[in-house]
């Protein structure tokens, strides 16, 4: 099935915006990759590259909300994290350290308030979501909330530490330090 030029322009901004950051994604890249012309760039994205990388921002933010949804959703809270980390590791050593989160790389848009504030909701999104999960799992409202928010921030910053030294290491840190706390605040089993 060949997709049309609108999804292959996201698809595109996302991938780019996961390599090179918002101001590395420049236009002439945008549509190479996304085998589109700059009349469609407009026909879709009226107001240009901004809106085309806020888009994709949200796109990219959803499906990346689904996985949370499925991760807390399939497993016990203590196995979430090997299913979150362990991705983020597969990913970075699959394209030996070269892709990000394209999340990171909108949040950092200083100059482009719009694709900005597209990845500030997408954050909200997934603190609501893993926050939801840890809740259910038995942490109350407000632990949840600022545990789930402590550990987006964990993974985000472990990612771009790991992309800059090349190595894994401080996502295996991260998830070390975070399942011991976690443990922490998991109400007892039951027996």
């Amino acid at each position: 099935m060949t997709t049309g030029p609108r999804a292959r322009l996201i698809e595109s901004a996302i991938e780019l915006v996961r390599e090179q950051g918002v101001a590395g994604a420049g236009l002439t890249a945008l549509l190479d990759r996304g085998k589109a012309s700059r009349n469609s760039l407009y026909q879709h994205f009226p107001s240009g590259k901004s809106e085309l990388v806020a888009t994709a921002t949200t796109i990219a933010g959803a499906r990346l909300t689904t996985v949370l949804g499925k991760v807390t959703t399939s497993r016990p809270p203590q196995r979430w994290f090997d299913a979150l980390f362990g991705w983020w590791i597969g990913a970075l050593n699959t394209s030996s350290f070269r892709t990000g989160c394209p999340i990171v790389g909108a949040a950092l848009a200083e100059s482009e308030p719009g694709v900005q504030a597209s990845a500030g909701a997408v954050f909200a999104d997934w603190h609501e979501k893993l926050g939801t999960g840890f809740a259910d799992a038995g942490l109350s409202a407000e632990e949840a909330k600022s545990f789930a928010s402590f550990v987006i921030s964990a993974l985000e910053g472990a990612i771009v530490q790991s992309r800059a030294m090349k190595s894994t290491q401080p996502l295996a840190d991260a998830q070390q330090h975070l399942s011991v706390l976690l443990e922490r605040y998991l109400p007892p089993a039951d027996n």
